[in-house]
């Protein structure tokens, strides 16, 4: 495009990387600073403003309404980013932090519409209250309900999965007066805007800012078809690429690195230990690696091998602290209950081997925009890894994404995995990125070979192709990676009874939560972080601050709490030959003990399950095990409760639909 790229020559060294001050960044520190911070303030204003009037639209569906404005709001502002650019970014009269600030907003609108407009008249958030979702609005509605970190499930528990995203969610809860499930989907969309400006900064940090808008509209648009499903994940997954290049480039320095850009660094892993721990992980992977593979280069070109060493371990030293210091604010209760690691039980959360574990990924095979662009990216990695630092940068987080995969095939001889298909979202961040600066260095290399007076037309031409592009990725996510998780936001019950179609079905067991809810309440006289329910309904957790005696899952359970133990207990108290035996065996428990029983009616019109003969009449609660590596992951059983058990004068009942409700006085 005009104005974004000098005249380059394709074996030459990459105008991507110029021109560039020998520092690895671009930007100050007080810049960078105030970006973050008001970018970031930006970002949210934007958003809530956004969703807000997206809210007021109230159209039924189904309909394609929604989509329609979708499309037009976003192809709207993608127009407003590339027309700039097309014409060299030259906009007279706003001054460099009019320019930057007018991009924040183009940014935030466009992630904000593209996502809220078709969720405008649901309160759920992409994938509604199904799956993996019913955990994380469980751990929103934990934060929300109190001050500190806790365990989603287990009371008098160390939180073991990071919480950082979610308690920052349960104050954002607090602040609108809402309730942690409620304010999920507002809380989710903010932070995808916020990554979005956030990623413009740091790729700023290096790189040109007209490269780095399109490699953050890039970043955008694989999101929305990889990332924003799980919103806590995306940030550290978008950030990496950026942080990555600035790593390879502090790593390269012979001379001393600023300090600062070691913090930041470290500042970002420590922020992936908060958030998301395989991110985490793989990005210490990816930054010792850089040290090894430039301290070997520096080593192969003359260096001395200690002063190497010395100089790569003081570089590395100052991200380890950082980042320990970070990280320690939400994992040292579960540092200090497991004495450290080493008391650490063996948790299941890496027990999952989906179809995308099991294959190698290959985003530049698809037959689509986003194919040819991965396609392209990873063809300019390859050829120009050796004069561009950004392509080498980046070509060492794919090698590490593909030896991520082959060490987590090896550990299923350990019967366990790396969970190898959740680095997907950041290679499918990665290659288009990649694409967008090989096409761009393209595209100034043809400006070399023809007329000058053609150069406006090319750029011209650039720009139109890389706005139909975007608009097809955008189009993409919302007609076929989003549209199940679209449905299931409008078709999943809320805790009222109902959905955001207004159904109410008495035969989806969704339509009792509010009848549950209200069942609790009454029979117990207390607050709902004041219960300890055995559950059959597990989505019970997801609306309510109640304590769970058992997670739905032994993959998302904490592993201090004994999963297999608890279970087994369960089972030895549904073959109690009466309601005195069954009181000891409660009271006795090692574990703090439920007070509310939610068992499923098999008598119940509106009941699914059916008992064998031997069960006939009994009250039954659905368990779950580990069946990893078989596909899909658990198998499900039931313990059977004689109701004869229940009849003591200790317990109160009340049927709701297809479930007895029972609570101990």
């Amino acid at each position: 495009m005009v104005g974004i790229l000098p005249s380059p020559q394709l074996t030459g060294p990459s105008p991507i990387d110029e021109p560039r001050q020998t520092s690895a960044v671009r930007l100050p520190l007080r810049t960078t600073v105030a970006e973050l911070l008001g970018g970031s303030a930006v970002a949210v204003v934007v958003s809530l403003v956004l969703q807000f009037a997206a809210t007021r639209l109230s159209i039924s569906e189904p309909s394609y309404a929604p989509e329609a404005l979708t499309m037009l709001s976003s192809t709207l502002v993608l127009i407003a980013l590339f027309v700039p650019l097309a014409f060299g970014y030259r906009i007279s009269r706003i001054g460099r932090w009019g320019k930057v600030a007018a991009t924040w907003v183009a940014l935030s609108a466009f992630s904000t519409l593209s996502l809220a407009l078709p969720l405008q008249s649901t309160r759920f958030y992409y994938g509604g209250s199904s799956t993996d979702n019913g955990f994380r609005m469980q751990l929103m509605t934990r934060m929300a309900s109190t001050l500190g970190l806790a365990d989603m499930n287990y009371a008098d528990t160390a939180p073991y999965y990071p919480s950082g995203w979610f308690w920052l969610g349960g104050r954002f809860a607090n602040l609108l007066g809402w309730e942690g499930w409620a304010a999920y989907k507002l809380y989710a969309l903010c932070w995808i805007a916020v990554t979005t400006v956030v990623a413009f900064t740091l790729w700023s940090v290096v790189l040109r800012r007209r490269l780095a808008l399109l490699a953050t509209v890039a970043t955008a648009l694989s999101g929305m078809l990889h990332g924003i499903v799980e919103p806590y994940a995306w940030p550290s997954a978008a950030w990496l690429l950026p942080v990555a290049v600035l790593a390879w480039r502090a790593m390269r320095q012979n001379d001393g690195t600023p300090r600062w850009t070691l913090i930041c660094i470290g500042g970002f892993i420590g922020f992936a230990a908060i958030t998301y721990t395989l991110h985490f992980g793989f990005a210490v992977v990816v930054i010792v690696l850089m040290a090894v593979v430039t301290g070997f280069n520096q080593v192969r070109h003359g260096d001395g091998v200690g002063a190497v060493v010395k100089r790569q371990f003081l570089r590395l030293l100052p991200i380890g602290l950082v980042s320990l210091v970070i990280a320690l604010l939400v994992w040292l209760p579960y540092l200090l209950s497991t004495k450290f690691l080493l008391d650490n039980p063996r948790s299941a959360a890496q027990h999952y081997l989906p179809d995308d574990g099991a294959f190698l990924p290959v985003p530049m095979t698809e037959a689509s925009a986003f194919g040819a662009l991965c396609l392209v990216g990873f063809a300019w990695l390859l050829l120009r890894f050796r004069h561009s630092e950004v392509a080498a940068a980046l070509l060492l987080v794919v090698v590490a994404i593909y030896a991520w995969f082959g060490l987590s095939t090896l550990a299923l001889l350990a019967k366990t995995t790396l969970l190898a298909f959740r680095l997907n979202v950041v290679l499918d961040a990665l290659l288009p990125v990649a694409g967008v600066l090989g096409l761009l260095e393209l595209i100034g290399y043809l400006r070399t070979k023809i007329p000058s007076q053609h150069a406006v037309q090319v750029g011209l031409l650039a720009c139109a192709l890389g706005l139909v592009g975007a608009v097809s990725v955008t189009q993409e996510a919302l007609s076929e990676k989003l549209i199940g998780y679209t449905e299931q936001a409008y078709t999943d019950y809320y805790p009222t009874g109902d959905n955001a179609k207004g159904q109410k079905d008495p035969d989806q067991v969704g339509s009792w939560f509010d009848d549950e809810i209200r069942a609790v309440a009454a029979l117990t006289k207390r607050e709902p972080d004041e219960n300890v329910l055995l559950s059959t309904d597990y989505k019970l957790m997801s609306f309510q601050p109640y304590w769970g005696f058992q997670q739905e899952t032994p993959h998302y359970a904490n592993p201090l709490a004994d999963y297999s133990d608890r279970a087994a207990e369960i089972e030895r108290w549904s073959r109690a030959k009466s309601s005195d035996e069954l009181l000891r065996a409660i009271r006795s428990s090692k574990f703090k003990s439920p007070n509310v029983f939610v068992l499923n009616n098999p008598q119940s019109r509106y009941s699914t399950v059916e008992p064998p003969p031997e069960h006939e009449g009994d009250l039954a609660l659905q368990l779950k095990g580990d069946s990893f590596p078989q596909n899909p992951n658990v198998r499900d059983y039931y313990a059977y409760f004689d109701r004869e058990l229940f009849d003591s004068p200790a317990f109160v009942k009340r049927e709701v639909g297809p479930y007895t409700i029972i609570a101990l006085r």
